[in-house]
């Protein structure tokens, strides 16, 4: 009876030790604002169609054309609502490449989201959600859930990239990034107006992207493309209407833009704006990257996005040694056989979840600032520690070991646990005159 009750207990046990934790739901050691905020959250999904599309894979050299298609974009909607007591949350499911010949890989994630639950009343401020090269939504459920528990309406776009692993498809992301985004926006905008989009306000907007999507929204924010560089590549000249001069590189701005979230954004390497076109971003910017990021480099890649969007109020929040796979969740547990699919979330030095609970801390504080409006969000952004190392814990003591740091001269960050600023660096610049 004993050794039946001991294996039972250890049984139990273990179901408690696997179950998987919603990403969206920081951990113990998490920053002050990276916890879930006052609402319930709602989760929908629509399908956008933009008619008459160039499809670039399809060009032909002999024509000088490309054949035109309607492009159909899925978009998930999350957002704040009213959730019934014993609602069942979703559980997303989707595939990544996975290392060739193999199949894609299939994976779940755990949420907190109900699906079609009732929108709560209110005017939310609107936030487009840009996946990387062959992403998904369900791997930036972490944010996207997170966000809308604090009362933001989160739209995350399918935008269904061709393989990562077959490099003759990269001009498709390339070219419909930025047009994928723009038209979204503008489509979501106009239901608004129609009364029909789960409470969003959408004179204030925000856009947030990883990797490709970095780009993406690095684009439409204004970092005008330079037709002499990556836009030259993209065959047809299907793209240089949209570059800097072009007819058509007006249809990409966004009405209300009030900030943009890059993280580890792709773009530099590709010669695609240079200087004179991220000087074109003058909304307030928070760059999110690891400084040993070998995909698109840090020094030659994402920094000179911080150095050269002179005419933003801008901010790059660094994980000392983090690589690029900063904008996924952690893997899921059908992720964790082989290393290629591990590596599409997880990081070679960072715990995930302190990855996670980090960035949320630091874009809460961020849009709350700059789009709600909320000014004693400043102070999370404020500091004269540059490295998070170089910072002192307040003396004497907060009287609880769990308590957050009030910020200050010298002392760590403000809503940071005791040690939690270590490996962090948040540097932040005011925008040129």
């Amino acid at each position: 009876m004993l050794r039946f009750g001991l294996a039972l207990a250890l049984g139990l046990f273990a179901t408690v030790a696997v179950a998987e934790v919603p990403p969206s739901r920081p951990g113990i050691d998490a920053p002050e604002l990276a916890r879930l905020g006052p609402h319930g959250v709602g989760v929908r999904s629509l399908v956008l169609v933009q008619p008459g599309q160039a499809d670039v894979l399809a060009y032909d050299a002999a024509k000088g054309a490309a054949p035109l298609k309607d492009r159909s974009l899925p978009v998930d909607i999350w957002y704040p609502a009213t959730v019934a007591a014993g609602a069942k949350p979703v559980t997303y499911a989707d595939t990544l490449p996975a290392e060739p010949p193999k199949p894609p890989a299939a994976f779940t994630v755990a949420g907190i989201a109900v699906r079609d639950a009732p929108p709560l009343k209110g005017a939310f401020p609107l936030v487009i959600l840009s996946h990387g090269y062959s992403g998904t939504p369900a791997a930036m459920t972490w944010l996207a859930e997170n966000l809308a528990s604090k009362g933001y309406v989160v739209a995350g776009i399918h935008h269904r990239d061709p393989d990562i692993s077959d490099g003759k498809g990269f001009p498709e992301p390339f070219l419909r990034r930025p047009l994928d985004i723009a038209f979204v926006a503008h489509e979501l905008q106009a239901q608004a107006g129609k009364g029909a989009l789960l409470g969003a306000d959408v004179s204030r907007v925000a856009l947030m992207g990883y990797s490709m999507g970095g780009y993406g929204v690095l684009t439409v924010a204004g970092a005008s493309l330079d037709p002499a560089g990556g836009a030259a590549a993209v065959p047809g000249g299907l793209m240089k209407p949209y570059a800097r001069g072009g007819a058509r590189a007006g249809e990409l701005a966004i009405p209300g833009l009030k900030a943009v979230v890059a993280i580890a954004p792709a773009g530099v390497r590709f010669k695609t704006w240079g200087p004179e076109g991220l000087a074109g971003v003058t909304a307030p910017l928070l760059i999110i990257a690891g400084d040993q990021d070998r995909t698109v480099g840090f020094p030659d890649g994402i920094k000179p996005v911080f150095d050269q969007a002179v005419h933003a109020d801008r901010y790059m929040l660094v994980f000392e040694n983090a690589g690029h796979g900063i904008g996924m969740s952690s893997a899921p547990a059908e992720m964790r056989d082989t290393l290629w699919d591990f590596h599409w979330f997880e990081d070679p030095a960072w715990r995930k979840d302190k990855i996670m609970a980090v960035s949320q801390h630091m874009i809460t504080a961020f849009l709350d600032l700059q789009v709600k409006g909320e000014a004693s969000r400043a102070a999370y952004l404020t500091t004269d520690v540059v490295v998070g190392n170089d910072s002192r814990w307040p003396s004497p003591p907060p009287a609880s070991y769990g308590a957050f740091s009030p910020g200050g001269a010298g002392l760590t960050w403000k809503g940071f646990p005791r040690n939690g600023a270590q490996g962090l660096e948040l540097h932040h610049r005011p925008p040129a005159p």
